[in-house]
């Protein structure tokens, strides 16, 4: 067994040949994940590679700022071992060793048989939900729409309000203004700043798909274009309430969707619907998109325990705040 810390030491041959197989693999761990990421401002990507004579087993690829985030979890081979499983994350926490106040790898697939591994390797589970939605074909997805869902997107649509699938840098730049307020005034954790959306604006795998009414930007949504397997929904938002019987936010989740199902994904992923037993607003609106709600859950391993209470405090006061 070979353990790979550095990207350069990674051969994108025998990478992509494990992504192409894996069945926890996704967009997040492919190599073009990590180049999008090592474009961002206060990003720095890693990934790290164990190798079973000559074949790779496993790939974990993230990123770090003052946490480390692993998004949907290493790509691991069928027959990856909990010996190499543990090797590889262990590795990833000598990468960040000193750099993070702690690892968070938000899994987007089943990784319950390796479980042990992860808990060797010093990460512990936390419960998460997602929703994961077919978009085998659009008939699929507007079947699966709650009562309610589909009859709002049909009034909003109706009342003339647009899907723009190739929108303008100054259209996503508006949507981007509508993302930032929205983290301000009701979610309150860090949104990463605009030249990250303007460089998923311009990248062959990402798409902002915005909505308009009345000629204006009212709402958005960013996603990951995974081709032929799965479309992500990074960020979403839109100005609801403002305009009488529309829904923007409703509109642009189905705009990602509908994208999906004419680009041949069969799979949308919601990327997280919060903690099963805390009341989660987001949960429920995403739930009526008729997805199946997954618990894959995170792995954890806090790297500083005083400044992970702290942030958490922190993170706390921030969100009672008005």
């Amino acid at each position: 067994m070979t353990i790979l810390t550095k990207y350069e030491d990674i051969n994108w041959t025998d990478w992509n040949a494990l992504i192409v197989q894996s069945r926890t693999a996704t967009w997040f761990q492919t190599p073009e994940a990590y180049e999008f990421f090592g474009n961002q401002e206060r990003y720095v990507p890693f990934a790290c590679a164990v190798v079973r004579e000559g074949r790779y087993v496993g790939v974990c690829v993230g990123y770090r700022t003052f946490r480390g985030v692993i998004y949907g979890g290493p790509a691991l081979a069928e027959d990856a071992t909990n010996e190499e499983v543990c090797s590889l994350m262990m590795a990833v926490r000598k990468v960040l060793k000193g750099r993070v106040i702690y690892i968070e790898q938000r899994n987007f697939n089943d990784y319950s048989r390796w479980q042990s591994a992860f808990m060797q390797a010093g990460f512990t589970y936390k419960p998460h939900l997602n929703f994961h939605i077919d978009t085998s074909s659009l008939e699929t997805v507007e079947n699966n729409l709650s009562k309610n869902r589909r009859r709002d997107i049909r009034a909003s649509l109706r009342s003339g309000m647009e899907i723009i699938e190739h929108p303008t840098l100054e259209q996503a730049a508006d949507f981007y203004g509508i993302l930032r307020t929205l983290y301000r005034t009701k979610v309150k954790t860090p949104l990463p700043s605009f030249t990250f959306f303007r460089n998923l604006y311009y990248h062959p795998d990402g798409r902002i798909l915005v909505v308009l009414y009345e000629g204006k930007v009212v709402g958005g949504v960013a996603c990951i274009v995974w081709q032929g397997r799965c479309v992500y929904e990074w960020y979403v938002a839109g100005m609801d309430g403002v305009f009488k019987s529309v829904f923007p936010s409703s509109v642009a989740t189905y705009a990602g969707l509908k994208y999906a199902a004419e680009n041949g994904c069969p799979r949308f992923d919601m990327m997280g619907a919060g903690k099963p037993d805390t009341p989660y607003g987001v949960r429920e609106f995403k739930a009526r998109f008729g997805g199946v709600e997954v618990e894959h859950g995170r792995y954890e391993h806090i790297c500083l325990p005083l400044l992970y209470r702290m942030g958490e405090w922190f993170v706390g006061w921030l969100k009672k705040k008005k």
